[in-house]
């Protein structure tokens, strides 16, 4: 390998690779790590022509690793870990304890995950319990105690440092042949009650004067996922949380358009120690656009 390829191994580049993958697109790999779509793409086609391989399988809605981007994305999280690691031995030694934070499915599974990655890489001696329910029921955890901090939907009565607004889309299966959003009565997979998304989703179809059934409810986001990937519902998600297989639906579909849903990070009377601290910062820090 030249010195000018390996010089290429930049961790900043990499964490690019990382976060890519772990999106599924340039968009939304572009936005974990605060940069623009083409200053991404540009820096990973740089990396790739350094190496002299191809990464990444472009598709129209989403993106897949190839072989060799397979293996070099085992290299970058190992890499990307001891660097986190390094820092944290020097920078924060002593910091311990344990952390409780709440977090519903959908974003559990798009957004925390490299934030938590990152942050226990960089305080190994702190414990962190990850608690999936609804914003709604969440909300009472905080204002009793029983978790540290929240990253929530905003909602009445739950309030909390604004992270991000975060666009709504409707998920249709992107199957050929699976084209349910034309069906009327349309059939939803829908949230329980007390979510900000299905109240939200319920409002526009009424405004827009759409017959609709709730084939599907649940506070499970597999649930609904599942529900989806039969062709059987549409589901209105937070575009975050839609997976790549899916297709993003909207007026373009004869669908009413889904206001934007408030993030925030709730924090409990009791989370004022500096666990809880590194990690509101962590993911202040991380998750803003």
């Amino acid at each position: 390998m030249s010195t000018q390829t390996i010089k290429s191994l930049d961790l900043d580049v990499l964490a690019m690779v990382v976060a890519v993958a772990d999106a599924g697109s340039f968009v939304r790999g572009a936005a974990l790590v605060h940069r623009s779509q083409s200053a991404l793409s540009m820096q990973i086609r740089a990396l790739e022509s350094a190496l002299g391989k191809t990464l990444f399988v472009r598709g129209p809605r989403n993106v897949t690793l190839t072989q060799d981007g397979q293996l070099l994305l085992a290299y970058a999280r190992r890499m990307l870990a001891l660097r986190d690691e390094a820092w944290a031995s020097m920078v924060h030694p002593e910091v311990k304890g344990r952390v409780a934070i709440g977090v519903p499915d959908d974003y559990a599974s798009s957004l925390l995950p490299a934030v938590l990655r990152k942050f226990s890489a960089s305080y190994p001696k702190v414990e962190i319990q990850v608690i999936g329910l609804p914003s709604h029921a969440l909300g009472p955890l905080v204002k009793d105690n029983k978790v540290d901090l929240a990253c929530v939907t905003r909602m009445k009565g739950l309030n909390g440092e604004f992270i991000r607004f975060e666009p709504m889309v409707w998920a249709g299966p992107g199957a050929p042949g699976m084209e349910v959003w034309k069906e009327r009565p349309l059939p939803v997979a829908l949230f329980g009650t007390g979510s900000v998304a299905r109240a939200n989703a319920i409002q526009a179809l009424e405004r827009a004067k759409i017959a609709y059934r709730t084939s599907y409810e649940s506070p499970s986001l597999m649930g609904l996922f599942s529900m989806v990937e039969a062709g059987l519902a549409i589901a209105p998600l937070a575009r975050c949380a839609v997976p790549a297989q899916f297709v993003q639906l909207g007026r373009a579909h004869g669908l009413p358009g889904l206001p934007e849903l408030e993030i925030v990070l709730a924090r409990s009377a009791r989370s004022n120690r500096p666990p809880c601290d590194f990690l509101a910062e962590q993911i202040l820090s991380e998750l803003r656009l």
